[in-house]
């Protein structure tokens, strides 16, 4: 009855519905609690008993003195409410316990007594006594330690049960293992045959060949069949942990480039999204199945060969070794850059896939990197991936982690860097969005519409037709257009933030120049609210005197490229841009700043050009006086551009034949040492220059100035081909450079035929020359040497 009422019933399953989950889980807790509760407490007192024994052990026991009545009674009276009434205990027990009581043992002691029995006695030995008395143990013997049982109870009384656990050395055991180890190596090192170079060779060849045959077999198999040799990539992938010293560089270096080349080829045209439960719950066909676990093991061996990519890239930026020291730390600078190379390969051809964000993360701090090599191979990844990038995903993600980086190093960035920003594609696709704006939308009929036009038929048909145009629409692969602009506008945003915290907090940082550029290139997507403030703070540069020369063109460049676009509404004169442009044109000459000439015929173009309804004559005629001028001492390309320019402004600008007169048209004379070019009194000079020019040794620059001296017209003889007058003078500039130390156009070289007969005409005289000088001295020697010996002496003494 009694087992019956203590066992408890199992609940049913209706009783398990009706409990909540949380309670369940408290009884549950509290469960565990009471088991670690009782567990502890176990713990605790078989540590108490071993720390009595262990002290009971270590002393040596000694009689007991008789104890005092007043402390034996002073016990009584403490112990007599917990210790059991005598006439409870049987007489066996009574019995033992007295026995116990005469004898001297640990369990008769008064072990809560700090003081020692006999210190009298203890106090005299020596501590050579103590010593001799400590019990000796031999070296050979191992360590032992007592597990005590519980004691066994007999007629006899009780009797302690223990048991010797044996303790290992293992510092001596591993000792012993290092050494087998060591001698091991040594025979085996003593049974390998000594090698002579050719052999080692001949060795290495062989294995680097077996190693190579091996990588093409797996490559091959999974080419040919990807979704049934997966696991293969596996095998693969394991060999650029090859740890043969004699190979080990090369077949890392290989590996990398084939699974670079296999991801290339085997990747899918999109994005792979892991599977959530439910569809991991849901039972599919054998093809799905198949499909879903070549998209897994894809993903993971990418994801793995990219992690050992960044792993050789960090040991070898921090120096590096592993503990196999397989490789030497020279050669890891080979393997980081075949890495940095398979992630600019990725970056590029794969910017759809997974772990894209990843590969850029780990490419844009590169380009910074002290290696020439690694930052011009991560800088010619990224332009291409600015290039080819359609949608601006890509791209937004470059230049936030440029910008971040930019940031984090305090701006102590290579120029190169920013001139990145140089490369985006936005400019274009901000054209074709105003061209595609134009064009009118589809629109759907609204309800009302239909119910007024159409009949209830023609409304079902209506309505079929409107829903799978939706679908069609929604299954294009093309992106929308809002799209496209809301990532090219913060894409824009992230740049122009960029460049203004450099134009704020570093304006003597050398990334002002790669600033200033990309102002003038996207300057008229910039919003007209930051305008005034930004022409501002460019003529404070301008003014301050710090920028090169250069510099300062970019700083003109990029407020013309404001006030030209929308800027038109505001009300800001640009005066003192067209003074310091005009007072700074003589600073170019035919040496290093020749380059610089492509810049002003920029800012030129931006500030006559466009901006004709703004421009004074006094100014033009000033311009085009100066202009002529320059173009007298630069190289002939640069003499090309600029009188290309001038032809523009004589065709632009009215009444600029003045200057092909020799009459003065007005009060005044000329004064070509003013910077001003609204008072220097232009239009009392004349274009001499351009009779100079007719003499000039290139021939496009001879016809340039033959066709502006007849006033540059655009029919009749004095006009240019249309392959000069088509081009802008930008353009024309770049066509006619001599970077390549040639002349261009080419100098008409003499006729084959008639080079021919000068050369074979000199060779053969060359030839008779020759025999008759030697047929000469061999005569002269041998029939008469005392001639020949008296030649030689007047010949030295003339």
């Amino acid at each position: 009855f009694s087992q019956r009422k203590n066992t408890k019933r199992v609940p049913s399953f209706r009783k398990l519905l009706r409990t909540s989950k949380i309670k369940l889980d408290n009884k549950l807790k509290n469960k565990q609690y009471k088991q670690q509760s009782a567990a502890k407490k176990y713990r605790k007192e078989q540590k108490k008993l071993r720390e009595a024994v262990r002290d009971a052990i270590s002393r040596k026991p000694f009689p007991l003195e008789e104890c005092k009545k007043k402390q034996f009674a002073e016990k009584q009276e403490e112990e007599e409410e917990d210790a059991l009434p005598l006439d409870m205990m049987d007489e066996d027990d009574l019995k033992l316990m007295q026995d116990l009581a005469h004898k001297a043992s640990f369990l008769t002691r008064d072990l809560s007594s700090d003081e020692p029995v006999h210190v009298k006695k203890r106090k005299h030995e020596s501590v050579i006594d103590k010593y001799e008395k400590v019990p000796r143990r031999m070296q050979t013997e191992p360590e032992k330690e007592l597990i005590h049982l519980l004691p066994i109870k007999d007629k006899g009384g009780i009797i302690p049960q223990t048991v010797e656990k044996t303790v290992l050395n293992v510092a001596k055991d591993e000792e012993e293992d290092t050494e087998e180890m060591e001698e091991a190596e040594d025979f085996n090192e003593e049974c390998l045959p000594v090698l002579t170079p050719e052999e080692m060779a001949a060795q290495r060849r062989q294995k680097l060949q077996e190693r190579k045959m091996h990588i093409a077999a797996l490559a091959s198999a999974i080419l040919s069949e990807p979704d049934n040799n997966i696991k293969k990539l596996k095998e693969l992938r394991a060999m650029l942990m090859e740890q043969d010293p004699n190979v080990a560089v090369i077949v890392r270096k290989l590996v990398m480039v084939s699974l670079m080349e296999i991801f290339k080829d085997i990747v899918p045209s999109y994005k792979i999204r892991p599977l959530t439960e439910a569809e991991k719950a849901t039972k599919v066909k054998k093809e799905t199945q198949k499909l879903r676990e070549f998209e897994e093991g894809l993903v993971s061996q990418y994801k793995f060969y990219l992690e050992n990519l960044e792993q050789t890239i960090k040991d070898w930026k921090q120096r590096k070794l592993k503990k196999s020291n397989v490789i030497s730390l020279k050669a890891y600078k080979g393997l980081a850059e075949i890495a940095v190379k398979c992630l600019c390969e990725l970056l590029v051809a794969l910017p759809h896939f997974n772990f894209h964000n990843n590969i850029i993360v780990l490419i844009v701090p590169l380009m910074n990197d002290a290696s020439k090599m690694i930052s011009e191979l991560c800088f010619e990844a990224v332009k291409k991936l600015f290039k080819q990038d359609k949608l601006g995903y890509a791209s937004l993600g470059v230049v936030k982690v440029i910008s971040g980086l930019v940031r984090g190093r305090n701006y102590d960035v290579r120029p190169e860097v920013l001139k990145v920003f140089l490369h985006l594609r936005i400019k274009e696709v901000e054209l074709q969005k105003d061209s595609e704006d134009i064009a009118p939308k589809k629109k759907f009929m609204t309800y009302k519409e239909k119910r007024k036009n159409l009949s209830r038929m023609q409304r079902k048909w209506k309505k079929a037709e409107e829903k799978l145009e939706r679908e069609l629409l929604e299954a294009e692969a093309s992106e929308s257009k809002e799209k496209k602009l809301k990532l090219h506008t913060e894409t824009l945003n992230i740049v122009f933030v960029t460049y203004f915290r450099i134009l704020k907090k570093a304006q003597k940082s050398p990334l002002l120049p790669a600033v200033l550029e990309g102002l003038a290139k996207f300057a008229h997507l910039i919003n007209v609210e930051f305008f005034d403030d930004l022409v501002i703070v460019l003529h404070s540069l301008i003014a301050s005197g710090g920028l090169s020369y250069r510099e300062s063109l970019h700083c003109i460049l990029s407020a013309f490229h404001i006030l030209s676009g929308q800027g038109d509404v505001l009300n800001i004169d640009p005066m003192k841009f067209y003074t310091h442009l005009y007072k700074t044109l003589f600073s170019l000459h035919a040496g290093r700043t020749n380059d610089d000439i492509g810049i002003v015929l920029q800012c030129l173009d931006v500030m006559f050009a466009k901006r004709r309804k703004q421009v004074s004559q006094q100014r033009a005629l000033a311009f085009l006086k100066r202009l002529s001028t320059l173009a007298l001492h630069v190289l002939p390309n640069s003499s090309v551009g600029i009188l290309a320019t001038n032809r523009g402004l004589m065709q632009t600008f009215p009444r600029m034949d003045l200057l092909l007169d020799n009459e003065s048209q007005g009060s005044g004379v000329y004064l070509p040492e003013l910077d001003e070019p609204e008072h220097c009194n232009a239009q009392n000079t004349a274009l001499w220059e351009l009779h100079l020019l007719q003499r000039h040794y290139h021939p496009t620059v001879q016809k340039f100035a033959a066709h502006l001296i007849v006033g540059a017209p655009t029919e009749g003889s004095g006009a240019l081909s249309l392959d000069l007058s088509q081009r802008p003078a930008s353009e024309l500039f770049e066509a006619y450079s001599m970077r390549g130390m040639t002349f261009n156009p080419p100098v008409a070289s003499v006729t084959p035929r008639r080079q021919d007969t000068f050369s074979q005409m000199d060779s053969f005289i060359d030839e008779q020359l020759n025999k008759q000088l030697q047929q000469h001295i061999s005569e002269t020697v041998v029939h008469k040497p005392l001639d020949f010996a008296k030649h030689l002496k007047e010949s030295s003494l003339s």
